[in-house]
């Protein structure tokens, strides 16, 4: 159990850290006492309370701009960053020049598992907004010897031409976005096997974990692999992929000492369970998490032959407590239904809709047909209609099952739900270049 040791002294070492400025935490400390320190974990189990982003978000409309989780005076902090905002009210997180470091330096076993050496080259295909995305990738990739290219700033299309001249060996996107440039690629005539690109490392959004979403990014960008990577502005980077074992997540153990809860008792799960990630960041003192609940749902898997402390996350990140929707009795996961419908070749981007305005819930899906319509199909932009019966244009050209049809069956044979399907020309949705944003939720 040496790693406990070590993350424990780390611990403390933070605690030693915040408990001078930072008010957040003092008063945290001051209702459940630990400000010298923790003797095991089970002490700190025992009388650390959780933090959320509730309490953040409240803490920072109470103390605006920047809240009061800052440990030292403001003139030392260097960077600005911000959260997405997709889960609610977005928090402003500020880093010193060291603590910044630590984000950096979190992020550099991701580049070591995809075999990175330095004179390669990345591109980053992310605009520089506020939001964390890939600045602490961009910064550890220079530090290891990386050349960074950024290619924010323009169109999609001159961006996949600008990949195609510069041939980096990594590109750093969302799922949706490698997806989304390997469909400009078809349209454009561009084989992608001469991008140079040998790893495809995404973050942002749940998919490098999923089976059907990683073969479905690394057929169209053969020979590139997927590498997976997770996690959040509050916390820095949390987990790498394991080259060898696609659908695990390997966590950055010596930055963060990990918990898996279940949501609602807050019992700790065994290996195989699934639970809410619960993060501590052993750095980072300049604005640290202490029991963070991340909202992510995750499946703590053992790791044999390791230190029996250590983990995996298996599948990835599942998907957000937040973002779960119960239908009739049934849980759908936006990773999980997406895994069902990138596992259908001829469907291209989607979106859901969940009805709650009824008297029993409803869930629809919008999804566009990837292949070309035939000549008495609507105009591009509008709706091809429901398909009750699944048979359509490709089954009545003759070219096999219809994709409509297979998604209801794969559909139905994961959830046991009936779903409304509209397949929709291609152009019809609006695309993602980040983040996105395909579920919306009706209610009464």
């Amino acid at each position: 159990m040496e790693l406990r040791k070590r993350q424990l002294k780390s611990l403390n070492d933070v605690i030693g850290q915040i408990v001078p400025g930072n008010r957040f935490y003092h008063r945290k400390f001051s209702e459940a006492g630990g400000s010298e320190g923790f003797s095991s974990w089970q002490d700190y189990g025992d009388r650390m309370p959780f933090t959320t982003k509730e309490e953040l978000v409240e803490d920072q409309a109470r103390h605006p701009p920047y809240g009061s989780v800052l440990t030292y005076p403001l003139k030392r902090y260097t960077r600005y960053h911000q959260t997405s905002g997709t889960s609610g009210n977005p928090l402003i997180w500020l880093d010193t020049r060291e603590s910044w470091q630590w984000v950096v330096n979190g992020w550099k076993p991701t580049w070591r598992a995809a075999g990175a050496r330095e004179g390669d080259a990345a591109l980053f295909t992310f605009s520089f907004g506020p939001f964390l995305g890939f600045w602490s990738a961009f910064d550890a990739a220079t530090q290891l010897g990386i050349c960074a290219i950024p290619a924010g700033g323009m169109g999609s299309v001159d961006r996949l031409r600008f990949l195609m001249a510069q041939k980096p060996r990594f590109l750093c996107c969302t799922p949706t976005y490698a997806l989304r440039l390997l469909e400009i690629a078809h349209a454009e005539g561009a084989d992608l096997a001469k991008s140079g690109v040998e790893w495809i490392i995404v973050g942002g959004e749940p998919g490098g974990s999923v089976a059907e979403i990683r073969q479905r990014i690394e057929e169209g960008w053969c020979p590139a692999r997927v590498l997976d990577h997770h996690g959040m502005t509050e916390t820095g980077p949390v987990t790498y992929g394991d080259t060898e074992r696609p659908n695990l997540l390997r966590i950055v153990h010596e930055a963060f000492y990990c918990e898996v809860m279940k949501p609602h008792t807050n019992e700790p799960v065994q290996a195989g369970e699934e639970g809410e990630l619960i993060l501590t960041t052993l750095g980072r003192e300049a604005c640290p998490l202490l029991r963070y609940r991340t909202g992510d749902i995750v499946k703590k898997m053992s790791l044999p032959g390791e230190d029996p402390a250590a983990f995996a996350l298996d599948g990835g990140i599942i998907g957000r407590a937040d973002d779960m929707v119960c239908v009739r009795g049934v849980n759908l996961y936006p990773s999980a239904v997406e895994a069902v419908v990138r596992s259908v070749s001829g469907i291209g981007e989607y979106r859901v809709e969940v009805d709650r305005r009824k008297t029993m819930a409803e869930v629809s899906i919008k999804f566009e047909l990837r292949s070309n319509p035939q000549p008495d199909l609507p105009p591009k932009g509008e709706g091809i209609g429901p398909s009750p019966t699944g048979r359509g244009w490709r089954e009545a050209a003759g070219e096999g099952l219809d994709p409509t049809e297979e998604l209801r069956e794969k559909l139905r044979q994961a959830f046991q739900l009936r779903f409304n399907l509209y397949p929709l020309t291609p152009g019809a949705l609006p695309v993602f270049e980040m983040k996105a944003r395909r579920w919306k939720v009706l209610h009464p």
